[in-house]
C-alpha cells in the first residue's frame, strides 16, 4: 500500500510545491504526495522556473489550504518552515521537519538572478532531504536519477 506524504509550509507557493514535484519524480509510484499551507497563495513563478531547469514541471500545481486536505490517512507530514510558524496537522503521523529558509521575497531590491539563486538553493536542499525520505517511511527507494535532470 502506498504511503501518503504531506509537505507543508505557510504559503504553499515555493518550498512545499517544489517538494511535491521533486517527491513525485524522485520517489515515484511508491508514495502519494500532497502539499498545502496555512495561508495559501499561488505557485511562485521562480519555483516553476528552477524546477523546469531540473526537468520537473510543476506549472500545473496549485496552492492549497491545509484545512482543505484530508489528513486522516496521511502517513507522514514534512514541514519546511524555517523562520515562520508552520501549520500543524493533528493526529498520529510521522513528523519530519526540514527547516529551509523561504526563498521568496517581496523586496524589489533583490536582483532577479539572486532570487533564482535562492530558489535553486532551496530546491537543492529539498532534493537532498528527499533522498532519505524513503527509508524514513520504510519503503525501498526508487531510482533517484529517473525523470530529472541533474542540477
Amino acid at each position: 500500500m502506498k504511503k501518503r506524504v504531506l509537505f507543508l509550509c505557510v504559503a504553499n507557493s515555493a518550498r512545499s510545491q517544489m517538494a511535491e514535484g521533486l517527491a513525485r519524480t524522485l520517489i515515484g509510484d511508491q508514495v502519494d504526495v500532497l502539499s498545502a499551507g496555512s495561508k495559501p497563495s499561488t505557485v511562485n513563478p521562480h519555483a516553476i522556473k528552477v524546477m523546469a531547469e531540473a526537468g520537473i514541471d510543476i506549472s500545473g500545481q496549485y496552492s492549497k489550504s491545509v484545512d482543505d486536505v484530508d489528513t486522516t490517512n496521511v502517513d507522514a507530514v514534512v514541514t519546511l518552515c524555517a523562520e515562520e510558524v508552520c501549520p500543524v496537522v493533528p493526529g498520529r503521523v510521522k513528523r519530519l521537519h526540514w527547516p529551509i529558509p523561504d526563498p521568496a521575497s517581496s523586496d524589489p531590491n533583490i536582483p532577479p538572478e539572486e532570487m533564482l539563486k535562492r530558489f535553486r538553493e532551496a530546491r537543492d536542499r529539498i532534493r537532498g532531504q528527499l533522498l532519505a525520505l524513503p527509508s524514513a517511511l520504510g519503503i525501498v527507494p526508487a531510482d533517484t536519477t529517473a525523470g530529472a535532470t541533474p542540477v
